[in-house]
Formats: C-alpha cells, structure tokens, sequence
C-alpha cells in the first residue's frame, strides 16, 4: 500500500474557522503545527530567538517581564517592511 502524507495550510482572516477546522484534524488523529505557537516558543525569554530579536530591535522592544513586547514588535514590521525583512532572516 502507498501512503502519502499531505500538507495542508490553513490561512484565513479573524473569525473564519482556522481554529475550528484545526480542531477537527487533532480530533481525527491528524497531527497539527500551530505556526502561532512556534513563534511564540522561538520569542520566549532567554532563547536564542529571543536574543537575536532583541538585538536586532533594540530592548525597547522588551516589556517588564523581559519578554518581547509582541505587538509592538507586529507594529514595527508591519510599518516598515525593510524591519519585517530583518525578523524573516
């Protein structure tokens, strides 16, 4: 028998049933990747996600708890695209 794994990505806007359809695959067994998670594990404090973002986006970027101030980071790269260009290396 030939199985072949599948990729399937799932995009879409706020509300459109991302997390719905996410919940249906784990239900049946399907393995699931939350790029979300991701991000938020490589950014967590003291990783070398989190060092390299730091100083590349200075420690303004750091809230009080010394994990990186995510929105302001989301609002420097979505401003100016030669900044998103340097967090996508």
């Amino acid at each position: 028998m030939d199985i072949r794994m599948r990729i399937v990505v799932l995009t879409g806007g706020i509300a459109s049933g991302k997390s719905t359809v996410s919940n249906l695959f784990k239900a049946h067994g399907i393995p699931v990747v939350d790029a979300d998670i991701v991000a938020r594990n490589v950014l967590k404090k003291g990783t070398g996600g989190w060092k390299k973002v730091v100083d590349a986006f200075s420690e303004d970027i750091i809230l009080d708890n010394g994990e990186v101030d995510r929105a302001m980071l989301g609002q420097i790269v979505f401003d100016y695209p030669g900044k998103r260009q340097l967090l996508n290396r």
